[in-house]
């Protein structure tokens, strides 16, 4: 068996951890066990087979998660993968609400873990909706059809940041927030720059 390597910045953010502390703990024993890189990242343990990302832990107000990146991909026959919201494509979360939840279901998250690090092995890929699948706000596409230097900016655009317009736009319920938004963020497109850049 290889020796278990542990990444000082993880003990830190475990360290520092009130709520979920020893949830995460256990998360990490697993994981660990597993064989995984164990590294910081986006702020949050995450954990790599041959240097791609296969699950980070977060914790939230009322449950600490694993989150799977290509967690669509896995079998899930005890149905306990969540999608966290519609737009979520592809990751999947196993949700606990401490260290008891997930010393019972041990073996079975082992299961996603080992399924997770398959899906790499075998070079799987999820299949992402195409940009224009998602639903253009009125508001927006008023603006493209006059302006031919925006549609250009946005076509040039990666795929990833027109989605994030896209559902930012369209998730405003009033004709007038979504104008507001399409009019704030017409310059950021026209500098080929995304929503959160």
């Amino acid at each position: 068996m290889a020796h278990i390597v542990t990444n000082p910045k993880v003990d830190a953010f475990i360290g520092r951890e009130d709520k979920w502390q020893e949830a995460f703990e256990s998360l990490r024993d697993i994981l660990l066990d597993c064989q995984l890189t164990e590294t910081l990242k986006w702020g949050v343990p995450c954990y790599t087979y041959q240097n791609v990302n296969v699950v980070l832990m977060h914790g939230f107000k009322d449950y600490c998660a694993l989150l799977f990146f290509k967690g669509s991909l896995l079998p899930d026959p005890n149905g306990l993968l969540v999608q966290q919201t519609e737009n979520v494509q592809v990751g999947r979360q196993l949700r606990f609400t401490g260290a008891k939840d997930i010393q019972k279901l041990k073996a079975v998250i082992r299961n996603y873990v080992h399924d997770a690090i398959q899906v790499e092995a075998q070079g799987l890929e999820p299949q992402y909706k195409k940009v224009a699948e998602f639903a253009v706000a009125e508001e927006f596409q008023v603006k493209l059809n006059k302006s031919a230097a925006l549609r250009k900016a946005f076509e040039s655009l990666t795929p990833g940041r027109q989605r994030g317009y896209l559902l930012y736009f369209a998730s405003a319920k009033q004709a007038k927030t979504r104008a507001a938004r399409v009019e704030k963020y017409i310059p950021q497109i026209m500098d080929g720059k995304g929503l959160d850049d």
